[in-house]
């Protein structure tokens, strides 16, 4: 019997880490992914499992019994498999709160759903300490049978880590990985019920299953989120992913929804955002020197491809080489995004890993991978400008997509300081009727004036393409000062979150919510 003692620890240990990292991603598609939901989520989880500690024990104590313990592991697993059912009204409120702003509805939402894990996450931390108390028989070989639970436990534990992550949620989504680790406690369970006690006991349970079956029906039916018009709907193992068709524009948005990554639309390609920039970023140069040709570009951060396909239309013969990290959007790109370029190369890697191990030199290098509050801290780091420096040509030039709030710029000016720190020259310009900023910076000393005799120039040709005359017009018109203080980032210390913490909790304290909705 002691086998499936065994057995039961282990899922018991597999379903716990499995439900933490499924809590995150399922809290994450509604309010992000920030070290700040993070904490939330691991400092209560650790709290339930204490909780399931000290009980199991005083449990175990009260009723050693195989009966026992596999009868608390499958009502974990049924208040596992409930999530979707009781959890996806709470998250689509959630959801309508979150575009209106309403800020109390969202942390009661957020608060109901952690809330939520409680009883099932206690009930799966008894496992281990009643799991020891049936294990002993030996007082002398008390130590040993404690560290072969917890390793069992453990080794599940690591399981759990990667099964939701990298098979589960990409194959079925977040709230059927809920359904598939409850069916799998649920029959361990009933497996270990049976070989250790009798099959009337587990007919006792033979309900639940059922039960299981008719939550998954109702609690999966319908859209995970309320927006107007979605296309499409998917997750993958890195975004929950939506587009949405309004007003003849297709948009992508990912997790929560704060954020427009993408936009296209069939006939205009000029949206009025921080994609149009990139087309601007050659014409810091001297005009007097030879005309700047854009061969090559390299987008990190490519998205669904809406700088891409602007940049194609104003240099019809560049190369692009576009790098993002989450296949499941390159497809939604594809789909769509119209991102069909026979001249745009796709790399499904990590930005950084990306620039760092090609060979190629760019003329333009756009990054656009940052969003507050979720800013990949390894690209704002001056170990990481200094690699695209490395791989921009004699005249090339890099543009940076920021977000700032309001009149609060410490993550503008901390990102300049960092920037100016390896390249001679940078310039912050403030896209109007926005929260974003860009930054370029050039590989040789530049003036601002530059802009403007580059543009007059164009003009006077009569061949100035729309796209590219809105561009340079925004970027003059739009100039700032340059920032005067900021912290450099570096690989060692890169207190990008600490930045961006701080400006989303001054918004909240401000009052300004309303407004900035």
């Amino acid at each position: 019997m002691r086998r499936y003692l065994y057995m039961g620890v282990f899922f018991a240990g597999f379903t716990s880490l499995a439900v933490e990292l499924s809590a995150s991603r399922l809290l994450g598609n509604y309010f992000g992914s920030s070290n700040l939901v993070w904490a939330a989520i691991i400092g209560l989880i650790l709290i339930y499992l204490s909780v399931g500690y000290t009980l199991g024990g005083k449990w175990a104590d009260r009723s050693p019994e195989y009966r026992t313990f596999f009868s608390i592991l499958l009502w974990a697993a049924l208040c596992i498999g409930l999530v979707p059912l009781v959890s996806r009204p709470i998250l689509k409120l959630a959801s309508q709160a979150f575009d209106e702003m309403r800020m109390a509805e969202l942390f009661g939402s957020f608060a109901a759903v952690l809330a939520l894990f409680s009883l099932p996450v206690i009930l799966l931390g008894t496992a281990s300490p009643f799991a020891i108390r049936l294990a002993m028989d030996d007082a002398q070989k008390s130590g040993s049978v404690a560290g072969k639970i917890y390793t069992i436990s453990t080794l599940g534990s690591f399981s759990g880590t990667f099964l939701p992550v990298l098979l589960l949620i990409p194959a079925i989504g977040t709230y059927k990985t809920f359904v598939a680790l409850s069916a799998m406690l649920m029959t361990a369970s009933l497996i270990g019920l049976w070989k250790t006690v009798n099959a009337k006991s587990v007919l006792k349970f033979a309900w639940m299953p059922i039960v299981l079956a008719a939550a998954t029906l109702i609690g999966l039916s319908g859209m995970d989120k309320t927006a107007a018009n979605i296309v499409y709907e998917g997750e993958s193992a890195y975004n929950y992913i939506q587009v949405q068709e309004l007003n003849g524009f297709r948009i992508l948005r990912l997790n929560e929804g704060q954020g427009i990554h993408s936009k296209y639309h069939p006939t205009q390609d000029n949206y009025h955002g921080p994609w149009e920039q990139v087309l601007a970023a050659p014409y810091f140069y001297d005009p007097s020197d030879e005309p700047q040709d854009v061969k090559r570009v390299a987008i990190l951060g490519l998205a669904a491809g809406t700088s891409a396909n602007q940049v194609v239309s104003v240099y019809p013969s560049v190369k692009i080489d576009g790098f993002e990290i989450d296949p499941e959007i390159v497809d939604v790109g594809y789909s769509y995004f119209n991102m069909n370029r026979s001249n745009l190369e796709v790399f499904t890697e990590d930005a950084r890993v990306g620039i760092a191990h090609t060979s190629e030199t760019y003329d333009i290098i756009s990054v656009d991978a940052y969003r507050p509050p979720y800013i990949p801290w390894h690209l704002t780091t001056q170990e990481f400008f200094q690699q695209t420096y490395n791989h921009l040509s004699d005249k090339g030039t890099l543009i940076i997509n920021v977000a700032r709030i309001f009149d609060d710029r410490r993550l503008v000016d901390t990102l300049y300081m960092t920037i100016t720190s390896v390249f001679p020259t940078a310039y912050v310009v403030d896209i109007p009727d926005s929260l974003n900023s860009v930054i370029y910076a050039t590989k040789v000393a530049t003036r601002r004036e530059n802009l403007i005799e580059n543009y007059i120039a164009l003009d006077k040709t009569n061949r100035m393409p729309k796209l590219l005359r809105y561009a340079l017009e925004t970027a003059i018109l739009n100039l700032q000062p340059a920032p005067l203080q900021g912290t450099i980032l570096t690989d060692d210390l890169a207190p990008v979150e600490g930045i961006t913490n701080a400006m989303i909790f001054d918004l909240f304290f401000s009052g300004n919510l309303e407004v900035f909705h």
